[in-house]
């Protein structure tokens, strides 16, 4: 049983009163299936804040195979928790569930279930290792609500009109015991859209850089199961500069393989800028509220996205586990899916420029909910009247997500990965050049590089996979405690790798984006950043003076503006011969 250990709490129902500090007289049971179904309920469970009438309990069914996390997630919460067994022999004045799993016809309570995604969009059966499932959307069918024929649920949770008539086809008893109230989630992501640049800051987005967000549900046809290659994709193809790419991982697939697990699989994309947070914080709604973008599957943040307008691809996509006529059905027939062969910003850019004004698209998301902005009051006047409580005063609102905290990799090497860097030169009659310089993860790049004309690598002194070291053109030298002469620097890297042209010394603090420059077969240069932006590193630095001088020759000298991509801030940067800089 995933609930730590120990006796009923002290403020259960029927506990001695002369432990509690507030007297409360209506008690409340929250149902946790899994992490997953545990982060919808509390949103649920929201509606109550303030109410010192009302004690909440929570307990688990024990039902899920995905109960990693669960230890963890009641205990950082800090939760009041109630063994199964005990809390099916007393008696609470409501229960409220996210999930059908479990015995939930041995609670004594009024029971409420509600959906734990985007509504009721996957088919699922009780029959465990069945072959087959059932037409109908998990909790919308008799296996799920009826037991020994009586329905289980006292009220139904509905998001949308269009549900009732599924529920119709899957268990016409409970009809008339659904209620729609619309969808906590996609309300609180739209009370968010006026804080995404909070976000965008959180998530270490630059001005000019686009958020890309990767998002995967459980299961081998998921994103990561079936089309994981869209993840080294992401960041082998999008420069690195420009993209911002954050992964939302499914709760189940993490805790069923573990995170460590997780992390250690991921941590070669992590080290090429994956953003990975954990699932069971609101990380994900933060990310997708501002995003630019999503590649997704058949998992509901993909129709979330939908919902908020965002363009987006399928990477993968399951028919046989979503549900008949559900917005998610139609929605895998009408998003575009990831294909190979063809570059994938192409992609996006082509999702950017035709999915807004898609009617289709926008009917699909408009079926989230039908009763936008309105689900907190809704829920809370459903619970209340179960409860026979008058609701508080105070109208019931929709927050919006919190500011997450700084994501950080869960290492942080000291040298800066490989990277390929590309160039590409604007002609002009008059005045300097302007290059623009793209840098992409060398590690992840995969057997197929064509996105990449003819690239040029930089790697950095003390990188441990020396393959990158022995074909570099451009070695990054640490830098030094105490400021030293370029070509004294350099002159044992020439002789351990033969095959670079450039060495590149950054300044004593290793932060300032101005580097010394030794060639192999020239001159003794110093590489100086004007107008200096965040992306203005000795790397960077470095890369468009090699640029430069393989386009002019080794005797160029001279100013250039330099970019890393199209919306991103240019910069100067200045050559010249080391005894006049």
């Amino acid at each position: 049983m995933p609930v730590p250990p120990g006796q009923t709490h002290l403020a259960a129902p029927g506990g001695p009163e002369r432990w509690r500090t507030i007297g409360t007289t209506h008690h409340v049971l929250g149902v946790i299936h899994n992490v997953t179904s545990a982060t919808r309920l509390l949103d649920l469970l929201s509606v109550f804040e303030g109410d010192t009438r009302i004690q909440v309990h929570f307990t688990c069914t024990g039902s899920s195979a995905f109960d990693g996390g669960m230890r963890e997630f009641i205990a950082a919460r800090e939760m009041p928790c109630i063994p199964w067994g005990e809390a099916c022999e007393l008696k609470f004045d409501l229960a409220v569930s996210s999930s059908r799993g479990g015995e939930l016809q041995d609670i004594s309570a009024p029971l409420i279930c509600a959906p734990h995604g985007a509504g009721y969009n996957k088919t699922l059966s009780r029959e465990p290792g069945a072959g087959s499932r059932e037409p109908g959307a998990f909790g919308l069918t008799d296996e799920w609500l009826v037991h020994d024929g009586r329905l289980i649920p006292s009220a139904i949770v509905l998001s949308h009109d269009e549900q009732r008539e599924r529920l119709r086809d899957g268990c016409p008893d409970a009809v008339p015991f659904a209620t729609v109230v619309g969808d906590p989630c996609a309300d609180q992501l739209r009370a968010s859209t006026p804080f995404r640049d909070a976000y965008r800051t959180a998530l270490g987005v630059r001005p000019g850089q686009k958020l890309l967000v990767l998002t995967s549900t459980w299961g081998r046809r998921s994103l990561l199961g079936h089309g994981g290659d869209t993840v080294r994709r992401a960041l082998a193809e999008l420069p690195r500069d420009e993209y911002r790419v954050v992964a939302a991982v499914h709760p189940n697939a993490w805790h069923g393989h573990g995170g460590w697990q997780v992390h250690t699989w991921l941590a070669p994309f992590v080290r090429a800028g994956l953003v990975l947070p954990v699932p069971e914080t609101d990380t994900w709604k933060a990310a997708l509220t501002a995003a630019d973008a999503f590649i997704g599957d058949h998992g509901s943040v993909t129709l979330y996205g939908v919902a908020l307008g965002l363009p987006g691809l399928l990477g993968a996509f399951d028919e046989g586990v979503v549900a008949p006529g559900s917005p998610m059905a139609l929605l895998g027939g009408l998003l575009p899916r990831v294909t190979a062969g063809r570059p994938l910003a192409r992609q996006l850019a082509d999702a950017a420029a035709t999915q807004p004004g898609d009617a289709r698209l926008a009917e699909v998301g408009g079926l989230v909910t039908s009763r936008p902005m309105r689900s907190m009051a809704l829920l809370r006047g459903l619970f209340y009247e179960h409860l026979g409580l008058p609701e508080p005063a105070d109208p019931a609102v929709v927050r919006p997500v919190a500011v997450p905290r700084r994501p950080h990799d869960r290492r942080r090497d000291p040298a800066p990965p490989p990277v390929f860097v590309t160039a590409h030169f604007e002609e002009h009659g008059v005045g300097a050049p302007t290059v623009t310089v793209r840098r992409y993860p060398a590690a992840v790049q995969g057997a197929e590089a064509g996105h990449l004309p003819d690239p040029h690598l930089v790697a950095a002194e003390g990188e441990p996979d020396v393959r990158w070291l022995h074909t570099a053109d451009i070695l990054l030298a640490r830098p030094a405690a105490t400021e030293r002469p370029t070509r004294e620097v350099a002159g044992p890297l020439f002789d351990r790798y033969p095959g670079c042209g450039v060495v590149a010394v950054p300044g004593p603090d290793g932060l300032n984006g101005d580097c010394g420059l030794a060639l192999r077969d020239g001159p003794e240069l110093t590489a100086r950043w004007r107008d200096a932006q965040w992306w203005t590193t000795p790397q960077t630095a470095a890369a468009a003076a090699h640029a430069c001088l393989s386009r002019f020759g080794p005797a160029w000298e001279g100013g250039i503006t330099v970019r890393t991509g199209e919306h991103l801030p240019p910069a100067v940067l200045t050559v010249a011969a080391a005894h006049r800089s």
